[in-house]
C-alpha cells in the first residue's frame, strides 16, 4: 500500500490511492476503514489516538485517513480516477469530522458510518460492531 509519512496530526496511513489500499485489506480479509479528519480536531484525535491506531498497531484493522480540506495532494480513487482528498470527502457527503467509513476492495461501503462522537463512552462498541458487520459482508 502507497502511504505518505505520518505528521503530528496525521498518525494514521495518508493512502496515496483508495484503491490500493482497500487491496492490501482485501489481502488480509478486512475491510478498508477510512476515517476523514480536520487539523487540530480534537474529536478526531479521539477516534484516532484510543481507537484506530492502537488497532492498527496491533494489526487489527487496516486504517488510513484523509483530511477533508486537503485540495494539494493527489488521491487516486476506487475507480483510478486522480482527485484530492478533500474532493473525495465530498463525494462522499462525508462533511463531519471523523467520519469512519468502511470499504469493501471494490469502492462499495459496507457498513453504516461513524460520523462524529455522540457518546465517546460507548465510541468502541459502535466501531467493534460496524468492524463486525463490515468483515460479515466481505464473507458473503
Amino acid at each position: 500500500m502507497t502511504t505518505t509519512r505520518a505528521t503530528a496530526h496525521t498518525a494514521l496511513p495518508v493512502p496515496a490511492s483508495l484503491a490500493e489500499a482497500a487491496q492490501s485489506a482485501r489481502g488480509r480479509g478486512e475491510p478498508l476503514v477510512v476515517m476523514t479528519t480536520l487539523e487540530r480536531c480534537p474529536y478526531c484525535d479521539v477516534v484516532r489516538n484510543h481507537h484506530l491506531l492502537p488497532m492498527l498497531r496491533d494489526q487489527a484493522v487496516v486504517a488510513v485517513q484523509i483530511d477533508v480540506r486537503d485540495t494539494r495532494r493527489n488521491l487516486r480513487g476506487f475507480d483510478g480516477t486522480l482527485t484530492s482528498p478533500a474532493d473525495q470527502a465530498s463525494a462522499w457527503k462525508a462533511r463531519f469530522t471523523p467520519t469512519v467509513l468502511f470499504f469493501d476492495d471494490r469502492g462499495h461501503e459496507i457498513a453504516e458510518r461513524l460520523v462524529g462522537v455522540a457518546v465517546p463512552d460507548f465510541y468502541g462498541s459502535y466501531l467493534d460492531a460496524r468492524l463486525e458487520s463490515a468483515r460479515s459482508r466481505l464473507r458473503k
